[in-house]
């Protein structure tokens, strides 16, 4: 286990290698990057005797094991002969300790009380990214009562019953799920984060352009170029407030704008009509996550690289408050009514009301940090999706984090079947929690769908020479279809087809069983550790460039993975 350890992590460091470094590589780095397919072959070997003939007739319609057994055989024949022999894991190996569950490292600022907090915070309508109304933890333990005399089954059964019979029609129909994908041709670097307003879906690259593009004609509507630093994140302040702003800059009430924050220091506001940039806010540091708070006049939160979380009037534009949050870079803000949720790349979490008040508009509620999301010593972007009392964590691992923030619980959903698989993003729509994942030992990247607010397996999507998937928006059409946008190496809509139709879809859906049931509890696990190992020959072998420049930027070049 430690070589495949080993093996994860420098294929790891090798994609990171690629994906952020904009500028030419040095000869030592494109040996390391020529590296990727020895390594990656290796890992597939020690891989396929870990897991063994048994778990492949737990795959629906994917043949995995066979792919990573051909691709084995076929990458051998291209490597050189000195190349090492696979060594066979005994069975009786004994795996790394886990970590012991630790409670103690909690911060928590109250000033109002906490029962007057419940009070007030319960009384709100919590919405996740998904649109649905806040949903209650899981129950782990049955409490419901047993049946009565004459055999009739409770109400909770019934309930049970039907939730069931819904779910296996929900999972049926994703089965038979069919998309149509079409590329949005433009970028000239990887697209950092996406957004989607009505029609139209706004994107973000390291190539410093803002792109606004027609999804239904799948065209580049506008190309936004001012920043003169890679973008890094986008917010799409809601209706309402656009025609506050509108009505100021003398535009239509229909106005749309968009929000883009840079390693430029700048967030810019563009008018989408237009493509006019008419304010700015000059930050004085690489801006790396960006959210909108929709409560009193509206605030923008901005994260800089150096952890530092600012607060800025909508109004005014004026900066209402900074406030040193976190260690290390931001490197996720999202916003659910009044509350803020912030992600650090040391792996903390925090959790931020605001208070309508142009002065200190954000009050920290809760702080949990590495030692209780168990996200720390992680080379992925920790990116955030809230849900009423849950965050949905993706920390670069096989796991999603399900993290309670009021009480500091956390709950692990697998997200693939293999510890090879890395996890970039997590997002909900139309009561689905939605996970990308990569395969480090194959190349291959699929969207695993989970129902909500279960959290239960659905399916995978996937297609050929599928690119890694850094970014994700998603939305429902007027049918009430499916219409999604990925980013990354690449851009590309997905447009659901209806499953009765004719026509072919461009999307392979499959199942892997091994995902079902997957939802646990994390009291420490094995893959939190293959970072913590001390490797002699990683000091060799730095994935880091030798260009990139300290502290702050090369935090920013981590959080670019969005």
């Amino acid at each position: 286990m430690g070589e495949v350890r080993k093996l994860q992590k420098k294929l790891r460091q090798i994609e990171n290698l690629e994906i952020n470094i904009s500028q030419s590589l040095t000869p030592e780095e494109r040996v390391k990057i020529s590296r990727k397919a020895e390594l990656r072959t290796r890992l597939a070997e020690l891989l396929l005797q870990l897991s063994g003939p048994q778990q492949t007739p737990g795959i629906v319609g994917g043949g995995k094991h066979e792919k990573m057994k051909r691709q084995v055989e076929a990458t051998s024949e291209a490597l050189p002969s000195h190349s090492p022999s696979a060594t066979k894991i005994p069975k009786g190996e004994a795996e790394p300790a886990g970590r012991q569950k630790k409670t103690g490292s909690q911060k928590e600022t109250v000033t109002r009380g906490e029962t007057g907090r419940k009070e007030e915070t319960g009384g709100r309508r919590e919405t996740g990214a998904g649109g649905e109304q806040s949903e209650p933890c899981l129950a782990v333990t049955d409490t419901s009562p047993k049946e009565n005399q004459e055999g009739i089954p409770p109400f909770s059964m019934h309930c049970n019953l039907h939730i069931d019979a819904e779910f296996t029609s929900l999972k049926a129909s994703w089965e038979k799920a069919k998309f149509r994908l079409r590329s949005l041709e433009g970028h000239s670097d990887i697209v950092t984060c996406v957004v989607a307003v009505d029609n139209l879906v706004i994107s973000g690259s390291r190539d410093t352009t803002v792109k606004v593009w027609h999804v239904p004609t799948a065209t580049e509507q506008r190309n936004l170029g001012g920043h003169t630093g890679g973008v890094t994140c986008l917010s799409a302040p809601p209706p309402e407030y656009c025609r506050r702003l509108a009505w100021e800059l003398s535009l239509g009430d229909k106005e749309r704008f968009i929000l883009s924050g840079s390693a430029d220091s700048c967030v810019r506001i563009w008018a989408l009509s237009t493509g006019q940039c008419v304010k700015s806010i000059y930050t004085f540091n690489a801006v790396t996550a960006l959210c909108f708070v929709p409560e009193g006049d509206g605030y923008i939160i901005t994260g800089s690289d150096g952890g530092k979380v600012q607060a800025w009037s909508w109004q005014t534009m004026h900066n209402c408050q900074s406030i040193n949050a976190h260690e290390e870079a931001v490197t996720s803000l999202q916003s659910q009514g009044p509350l803020v949720f912030s992600s650090s790349a040391e792996g903390g979490v925090s959790v931020w009301e605001g208070l309508c008040t142009n002065r200190d508009p954000l009050q920290l509620l809760h702080h949990w940090d590495a030692t209780v999301t168990g996200c720390g010593s992680q080379e992925g972007r920790l990116t955030l999706s809230p849900r009423g009392d849950r965050l949905f964590v993706a920390y670069g691992r096989a796991n999603l984090r399900i993290l309670n923030w009021r009480t500091g619980t956390v709950s692990r959903l697998t997200n693939h079947s293999s510890i090879a698989g890395v996890t970039d993003c997590v997002h909900q729509t139309g009561g689905l929690l939605i996970g990308s994942c990569y395969d480090l030992s194959n190349g291959e990247s699929t969207l695993n769908l989970f129902s909500l607010p279960q959290c239960r397996y659905l399916a995978s999507l996937t297609w050929a020479d599928a690119p890694r998937i850094l970014c994700f928006a998603a939305w429902l059409t007027g049918s009430g279809g499916h219409r999604w946008v990925t980013g990354g190496r690449a851009l590309t809509v997905w447009e659901q087809l209806p499953s009765s139709g004719q026509q072919r879809g461009d999307v392979t859906t499959k199942r892997d069983n091994r995902l079902d049931a997957s939802l646990m509890e994390s009291e420490g696990d094995s893959e939190d550790e293959e970072d913590s190992d001390d490797y002699d020959d990683d000091k060799e072998e730095n994935y880091t460039s030798q260009d990139a420049p300290e502290s702050g930027s090369t935090s920013w070049l981590r959080c670019v993975l969005q």
